[in-house]
């Protein structure tokens, strides 16, 4: 159980109710000090009243309800759409930190794209024996229709969303990787939009790195992938469409990129080319970001019943008459019991010891390392290898009886499907909630895009567990996020 003490300088309003325990906490140390970068903005907090930080939460909340900024908590019978929850505080990351994660996130995305291209190609990682080729084969999302596909430029990964926390000794690790359709960095950017306008002063003087040329790193990373004898490619955002959660995002992104945005009925496969329906006829598309699992990106290839994807768009790809950002089959790398093998993965293609290392993982299709975590149900934290936004997992201290016993017989019925972890004291940040700034716990999402050259956008998304004591920081269970800052110097 941890143990809670107040610190020594934090005993004055908007702070009384500030306590610090185990975890890592982002603005004062174990003693109670502020960390020096942290100090400007403690200083102005202290300065404002609790009636002017009301107001500017409640113009932040203003902001995002009048762009209509939503996402969707599935399961609950109150409604599913809800205004994005903001933070008014920000996180601030220094320059030297940020630097180690630059370096370590570069790594990471250059050696599973390495990765990517072997096991569709040579598979010379299976038979040197570094990672078993059952564990990818029995992978939901390989694909054997990849196999010897020319993928633009060697190019699998585009975008991604690496999932980062700090654990308490300060350091940062990977708690997973988002290759497939990731999402967020509008929030990334309305965030930082809304935080210029809540704190102008403070902002301004505080040195934070810009997040501003993201969409024209994002457009320049997708017109790397146009095939070569299309010099002025024509670029489409594909979404599922309006019911979707994430359909502001993806109107924010086309908008921000100046290209168009596009369901799968927009589009038409003709001779192996993408071509797109407009008001002056059929013009061919180039480059496509989708925001469509491939599952449903062509039902011709994958499943039949599905209405969203492109009839005919797997056979344009794998002509090389359209690029895909991200390719097909990239969810390989997203699979958590393939996230085992990340460290290995990179010491294999790039001779490097990992910069950022990955949290503990034990793999239930193992005999042994099953037999620990049936053991240890209350103490792990037990996650379905393919699923996301925080569903399909059990966090074993925070779990009833009924919940262990129904995830062993899941784990025992299909013992691949499962990996679990050590529960982690994720590292927590200062929030203003209900007229107090009380400590929450945070993680890190920062968007790398891999085109010519690898981009990291200094920052990212910062989510927040808004529940006192909560672990989870998934939107779509609750959570919420806060402006990042990286400082430049």
């Amino acid at each position: 159980m941890l143990t809670e003490r107040s610190a020594t300088d934090i005993g004055r309003p908007p702070f009384t109710s500030y306590q610090l325990d185990l975890a890592y906490d982002e603005m004062f140390t174990p003693l109670g000090q502020v960390r020096e970068h942290y100090r400007m903005l403690y200083d102005r907090l202290r300065e404002l009243s609790t009636a002017e930080l009301i107001a500017r939460q409640r113009y932040a909340d203003a902001a995002f309800l009048n762009q209509g900024i939503t996402f969707t908590v599935y399961g609950e019978e109150a409604g599913t759409e809800r205004i994005f929850p903001y933070d008014l505080l920000p996180r601030i990351i220094t320059a030297a930190e940020w630097q180690v994660i630059e370096r370590g996130l570069t790594q990471r995305i250059t050696a599973l794209n390495l990765f990517l291209h072997d096991i569709y190609h040579e598979g010379k990682i299976f038979k040197d024996g570094i990672i078993p080729k059952e564990l990818i084969y029995t992978c939901h999302h390989y694909r054997r229709e990849m196999r010897n596909v020319k993928v633009p430029r060697q190019s699998y990964i585009s975008v991604v969303g690496t999932d980062l926390i700090r654990l308490p000794d300060s350091s940062f690790a990977v708690l997973e990787d988002n290759l497939r359709v990731p999402s967020g960095v509008s929030y990334m950017l309305t965030n930082r939009a809304v935080m210029k306008r809540a704190f102008p002063r403070i902002f301004a003087n505080y040195g934070v790195r810009p997040i501003d040329d993201y969409g024209k790193a994002l457009l320049t990373t997708l017109r790397s992938l146009a095939p070569a004898h299309r010099p002025d490619p024509t670029i489409a955002l594909l979404t599922p469409g309006v019911y979707n959660s994430a359909y502001f995002e993806h109107t924010f992104l086309a908008r921000t990129m100046g290209i168009e945005l596009v369901e799968g009925r927009d589009l038409i496969c003709h001779d192996n080319i993408v071509y797109m329906r407009t008001t002056a006829g059929l013009r061919r598309v180039d480059v496509i970001y989708r925001r469509i699992d491939d599952d449903f990106i062509d039902p011709l290839a994958f499943r039949p019943d599905s209405i969203l994807g492109v009839p005919g768009l797997l056979n344009a790809y794998r002509s090389g008459n359209v690029a895909l950002a991200n390719a097909i089959g990239t969810g390989v790398a997203d699979d958590k019991a393939v996230y085992a093998y990340v460290p290995a993965i990179i010491r294999y293609y790039l001779g490097e010891d990992p910069i950022l290392h990955n949290v503990e993982t034990y793999l239930c299709d193992r005999a042994d390392q099953r037999a620990f975590v049936l053991e240890h149900l209350e103490d792990l934290v037990v996650k379905a290898v393919g699923e996301s936004g925080g569903y399909g997992m059990l966090i074993g201290p925070h779990s009833t009886r009924e919940q262990r016993e129904t995830f062993r017989d899941l784990i025992l019925a299909n013992p691949r499907n499962y990996i679990a972890q050590p529960t982690l004291s994720l590292s927590r940040a200062p929030c203003f909630i209900e007229e107090q700034v009380e400590p929450r716990h945070i993680d890190l999402r920062p968007y790398i895009l891999n085109g010519e050259t690898v981009t990291i956008v200094p920052g990212g998304l910062t989510r927040v567990a808004l529940r006192r004591g909560s672990l989870v920081v998934n939107s779509s269970q609750g959570g919420g996020s806060k402006d990042t800052w990286v400082l430049s110097e």
